[in-house]
């Protein structure tokens, strides 16, 4: 599906072939609905033979430059799926695009985003912009590398995109850049458009009482909220069953619904909490919530998680002048979970919805990326939507 006009169109091709290089010309094929082409961005799911699927994708485009990352699900107009190719082309004079990657992350968080965001000098001051982040999804410290694209771009350039999934195997994510595959690496396309770019965010989690002060944390672990441990002070304030104090198949299945806030200048960002360690009482995060910051716990269900996505998508499409010529979608391998398979169908078709026929195009990370103002932008368990005018 292909939208926009002949000085800027946008268009998503998309592949269920299991044959990796024939997938990456179909998908490529489909994408390419206009004439110069800018940029590549593919979502893929880590089966693949990414290496013949990028020849395949490159070979149809002619090496137009790429930017991608694998998932823990795909996203496309049609709906999710797995196990596909989903690709997305822009084009047009109206778009301007320049590219970079850096490998070895770890580490050197900080140095990294400051790497990959120094590609947006190419674009100069012309028009609007955005960059669009992708990160391997195991690499920890995701904020930090936020910090070090602030500290080039500062707040002039809203920043966007997802975390590398592997259909929750979580033993190696991939980023995709021009021919190459990456692990421990980051990739980044920043895009200067002479429309308006905007960007949504939204979760549904409701706080729950009073915030509590992080008095003792390590990087990914929560170990004491006030003068408590912290595990007792999350069950015991939300009222959990009794099996989730001592069983982590069931804590599991209650965190999954009570992820925390933690405090922003800007607002809220949601941390999943991914398990817990019974031994120490302590809980286990996917990103940071360090000492002395500020936590709500939450709770949620179904119908507030899917009418985030509404409140994603009308927060992106009020920044545009118009209709959108394309949406992308960041939405997080945990609201999946909550959702289930039928709930991700209701929420990828509410969004195409307000797309109002524009292509949709994105994947279900490992954390999410949205910052159009502060400093701030690492998110959980949130949908992200970045609207294409």
């Amino acid at each position: 599906m292909r939208s926009g006009d002949a000085t800027r169109w946008l268009a998503v091709g998309r592949s269920v072939n299991s044959d990796s290089y024939e997938a990456g010309v179909e998908a490529a094929t489909e994408a390419l609905r206009g004439a110069d082409p800018k940029l590549i961005v593919v979502f893929c799911a880590e089966s693949h033979d990414l290496k013949a699927l990028l020849r395949g994708i490159n070979t149809t485009t002619g090496g137009v430059p790429l930017v991608g990352c694998s998932t823990a699900g795909e996203i496309s107009t049609v709906g999710p799926d797995d196990q596909t190719v989903v690709v997305t082309a822009f084009g047009g004079s109206g778009f301007t695009v320049a590219t970079r990657a850096t490998d070895g992350v770890t580490g050197r968080q900080h140095e990294a985003g400051a790497d990959v965001a120094a590609c947006a000098a190419e674009l100069g001051a012309a028009g609007h912009r955005v960059l669009m982040l992708l990160t391997d999804g195991l690499v920890r410290r995701q904020e930090e590398i936020i910090r070090g694209i602030y500290g080039v771009l500062g707040a002039s350039v809203p920043l966007v995109g997802g975390c590398a999934g592997d259909d929750l195997k979580m033993e190696q994510t991939t980023v995709l850049f021009n021919d190459e595959v990456l692990t421990d690496a980051a990739v980044a396309a920043a895009v200067a458009s002479d429309a308006p770019f905007g960007i949504g965010a939204d979760h549904g989690w409701r706080k729950v009482g009073d915030p509590v002060l992080v008095t003792s944390a390590t990087t990914g672990k929560v170990y004491m909220l006030g003068d408590e441990p912290a595990l007792d002070v999350y069950l015991d304030r939300l009222g959990a069953p009794a099996e989730a104090h001592d069983d982590p198949a069931a804590f599991a299945r209650f965190a999954l619904h009570h992820p925390l806030a933690l405090s922003r200048r800007g607002g809220e960002e949601m941390r999943f909490i991914a398990e817990a360690d019974f031994g120490k009482r302590a809980l286990v995060l996917v990103a940071d919530a360090p000492a002395g910051s500020l936590v709500w716990f939450t709770e949620g269900d179904r119908d507030s998680v899917l009418d985030a996505s509404d409140a994603a998508c009308r927060s992106a499409l009020a920044m545009l002048d118009g209709p959108p010529i394309g949406l992308f979608a960041f939405d997080c391998v945990a609201r999946r979970g909550v959702l289930g398979d039928s709930g991700i169908r209701r929420a990828v078709g509410r969004v195409a919805k307000h797309g109002a026929g524009a292509p949709v195009a994105g994947f279900y990370t490992y954390g999410e990326f949205a910052r159009v103002r502060g400093r701030n932008a690492f998110h959980n368990q949130t949908l992200v939507v970045l609207a294409v005018g």
